[in-house]
C-alpha cells in the first residue's frame, strides 16, 4: 500500500537570514535515508555557509533566482531551471535577487548534518 505523507517537518536552517525548510521525504520526517526531498523558501539576501557535501542534490527552482557558487564561478538558476551539484564539490548557495526564491532540493542519499560538511 502507498504511504502517504501528510504534511513536511520543518527543519532548522543554516544562514544569515531565515529559510524554511519543509522536508517531506527525509531521515527526519519520513525515515529515509537514501533520498531527501524538501521544499525551500528563502527571502532575499539569504546566504548560507559554503559546503563540501557527502551527497548529489538535484534542485528544481519554483519562483525567483537561486545563486550556486563553485570552485570554478556562479550560476544563475532562474525559476523554471534545474542544477545538479556532486558529492565532494565546495558550493554555496544564496538567493540575493528581489523577492528571494522558492525551489525543491532532493538530496541523494538523504540530506543529513553530519554530511553537509559546511565551512
Amino acid at each position: 500500500m502507498p504511504t502517504l505523507i501528510e504534511k513536511p517537518t520543518i527543519i532548522e536552517a543554516a544562514g544569515n537570514k531565515p529559510k524554511k525548510i519543509e522536508e517531506f521525504a527525509g531521515r527526519v520526517n519520513s525515515g529515509h535515508t537514501k533520498v531527501s526531498i524538501a521544499r525551500m523558501t528563502s527571502s532575499e539576501g539569504w546566504l548560507e555557509p559554503g559546503q563540501h557535501p557527502e551527497f548529489e542534490e538535484i534542485t528544481l527552482v519554483l519562483e525567483g533566482t537561486l545563486v550556486v557558487e563553485y570552485e570554478g564561478g556562479t550560476l544563475e538558476v532562474n525559476s523554471g531551471q534545474a542544477i545538479v551539484t556532486y558529492p565532494g564539490e565546495w558550493v554555496r548557495y544564496s538567493t540575493p535577487k528581489d523577492g528571494g526564491a522558492k525551489y525543491i532540493a532532493v538530496c541523494l542519499p538523504a540530506f543529513s548534518p553530519d554530511t553537509v560538511n559546511r565551512d
